[in-house]
């Protein structure tokens, strides 16, 4: 029969294996879902930008939301 102390050794390891894992795993997949979905889309930039008083041209549009990938991806390399 195994001792009482070496099943709830095991236990307290199994749980910590587990939530070592669970949390890694969700970080992974919550990096992946924001790469594929951005947090801001155009849309959302162009009425930011008409509510600050600014007109926004297309040019100007790309430029920031190149600027936003890029920025996201130095901070994946990190």
């Amino acid at each position: 029969m195994i001792s009482t102390w070496l099943a709830i050794l095991i236990a307290v390891l199994a749980l910590v294996i587990g939530l070592v894992g669970g949390f890694f795993l969700a970080r992974n997949s919550m990096k992946n879902y924001l790469a594929k979905n951005p947090p801001i889309s155009e849309e959302m930039m162009k009425s930011m930008m008409m509510s600050m008083g600014q007109k926004p041209s297309q040019k100007k549009l790309n430029q920031m939301m190149a600027q936003m990938k890029q920025q996201s991806a130095n901070s994946q390399k990190k």
